[in-house]
């Protein structure tokens, strides 16, 4: 089984991998070099690895994760997929994607393809958008039951879909790297970034112990609906930034914003150090706000 999924966090070959092992580093150049004189963008180069791996290995089935939206991604060129799943839609690269849920949903039912089985997230944003588009192609569709928690009904899509394909789920289904990780009973590592990623953390977050965070976000996000949610539950917070992402708010910023949901808050540009500072305190803590950030941080961690 060949699963592709990103952002990477620790490994940038951790996006490709089958049977559970990345993708070699030999394996990873030698595709990377059939098409280096292509002028892809780091994300289509990846994706053009992907599926050139994954047809070598003969994979039995290729888990493949949109990039971004659906229609328009560069994932999108599988004629006949198996299955199509949605989790749920969020107000997410609206730059790009559009500013509704409805166009979201527009985009990422994109994907879908004739007589494709679909799974749907339960109770999805915009479920018309995407139960017009099923009709028009002669679609089943199974809508996965609610749970009541976030994590568990991603895990019921999963389970509907690997239900379709006649796969038993007995044996129970892995977890991804910093989405909601745990290390130990004192840190947490969260990488969502958004107010439906902040409301998916909150179940995971302890009622009885204070919370010290390390937070960093890039300024393209609904910065105060992330931390409207989430910063209120933390008695101190370090805000700091990504070294060489162009698109992270700077501590200073991220700060200034910051101090409208919690009030005591510093500004450490080195997240190592932010981190370092808050484990001193001895309160229990969240590294939160970014995948970029979670990979810096992870790799002190493991």
């Amino acid at each position: 089984v060949g699963v592709f999924s990103s952002p990477w966090v620790t490994d940038f070959r951790e996006q490709i991998t089958v049977d559970g092992r990345m993708i070699p580093k030999q394996d990873f150049a030698d595709c990377v070099e059939v098409f280096a004189k292509e002028p892809l963008t780091e994300f289509e180069l990846i994706t053009a690895v992907m599926y050139l791996y994954f047809y070598r290995c003969g994979v039995d089935y290729a888990v493949v994760e949109c990039g971004m939206g659906g229609a328009g991604d560069c994932t999108n060129v599988l004629t006949h997929p198996t299955v199509c799943a949605f989790a749920k839609v969020a107000l997410d690269h609206t730059a790009f994607l559009g500013d509704t849920v409805e166009a979201i949903a527009r985009e990422k039912s994109g994907i879908i393809k004739p007589g494709c089985p679909v799974v749907l997230y339960p109770h999805i944003a915009a479920k018309d958008v995407f139960l017009e588009q099923c009709r028009a192609l002669h679609c089943p569709v199974t809508e996965a039951a609610q749970q009541g928690d976030p994590i568990a009904d991603d895990l019921a899509v999963a389970g509907e879909v690997l239900r379709l394909l006649g796969v038993d789920t007995t044996p129970g289904l892995p977890m991804l790297p910093a989405r909601r990780e745990r290390f130990g009973e004192n840190l947490l590592l969260d990488g969502a970034h958004n107010p439906d990623g902040a409301a998916a953390l909150l179940p995971h977050l302890p009622t009885d112990r204070p919370i010290s965070a390390v937070l960093a976000m890039m300024e393209d996000k609904d910065i105060d609906g992330y931390l409207c949610q989430v910063l209120p539950r933390c008695r101190r917070v370090i805000a700091t930034t990504v070294p060489g992402m162009g698109r992270a708010l700077s501590a200073e910023d991220l700060a200034a914003a910051a101090r409208k949901y919690c009030p005591d808050v510093t500004a450490e540009p080195n997240p190592h150090r932010a981190l370092a500072a808050v484990q001193a305190d001895g309160d229990f803590v969240l590294v939160c706000g970014s995948f970029y950030l979670a990979r810096d941080i992870r790799k002190d961690l493991i």
